[in-house]
């Protein structure tokens, strides 16, 4: 898959306009696209005969199409084999702000808000492909060392993609920002910053002797940030050729 065209963005109407704070919008791909792909986690959206639902479930993205997964059995994904409006969204949460004031306590973060037609997958070989690639863009190569999947737990599994129509990212970096006059109060303020970072791994106690930990899963290491690692495994799964 080829890099982002750094020109290339999503137009912009009024469903995905920032409305507030201007200044924090972004409509680029590159900006909107790696923002997506080092988070693992999203909340998606739809109103199904009038009853909005939010799912939160893992994601990815090939180009401009996100894909998820979900149970066959499930009613609300049912309702998307016609394609369905939804909002798929995802946070990155990188600080708290403690200001001087209640009004100005904040947080930093980086999100991405996408907009497009939820559908089922139907098409045997790319379902089968998504499901390999639910897995390998999290941990690329990581398929290959498996069993082969059965064709029940294919059919016992659900693939939705959406066309990304449009797209915003948000961004604040801004850490304390007190009005003027505050900044002479003795006041104490702050900003915590916020890290998902990986723990040590801990190994299946029923792990059958000799069975090492593949070279594959390094970038999953104790002590790095989890942004990081999902960045990394998506270049090394769409970017980096095929040896």
């Amino acid at each position: 898959m080829p890099n982002d065209s750094p020109a290339a963005s999503y137009s912009v109407d009024e469903i995905n306009r920032v409305k507030r704070r201007h200044d924090r919008g972004f409509y680029d791909q590159a900006t909107v696209h790696a923002l997506l792909d080092s988070a693992a986690l999203c909340h998606v959206s739809y109103v199904i005969d009038g009853q909005p639902y939010c799912t939160p479930t893992l994601y990815w993205r090939e180009g401009t199409r996100l894909y998820w997964h979900g149970s066959s059995a499930s009613r609300m994904l049912r309702n998307l084999s016609t394609g369905e409006p939804a909002c798929l969204t995802v946070t990155h949460l990188d600080s708290l702000v403690l200001a001087r004031c209640g009004f100005n306590h904040s947080a930093d973060y980086r999100s991405v808000m996408a907009f497009g037609k939820a559908r089922l997958v139907s098409d045997q070989e790319e379902k089968e492909r998504a499901l390999v690639m639910m897995v390998d863009r999290l941990f690329p190569g990581r398929t290959g060392q498996l069993r082969p999947t059965a064709k029940q737990e294919i059919k016992a599994s659900a693939v939705i993609s959406m066309e990304i129509e449009r797209a915003s990212a948000k961004v604040r970096a801004k850490g304390v920002a007190d009005d003027e006059e505050d900044y002479e109060l003795p006041i104490y303020a702050e900003r915590l910053p916020v890290y998902t970072v990986l723990g040590a791994p801990e190994p299946c106690p029923r792990l059958l002797a000799g069975v090492e930990r593949p070279a594959n899963l390094a970038g999953y290491r104790e002590g790095r940030k989890l942004d990081d690692a999902l960045r990394e495994a998506y270049d090394m799964a769409y970017l980096e050729p095929a040896e």
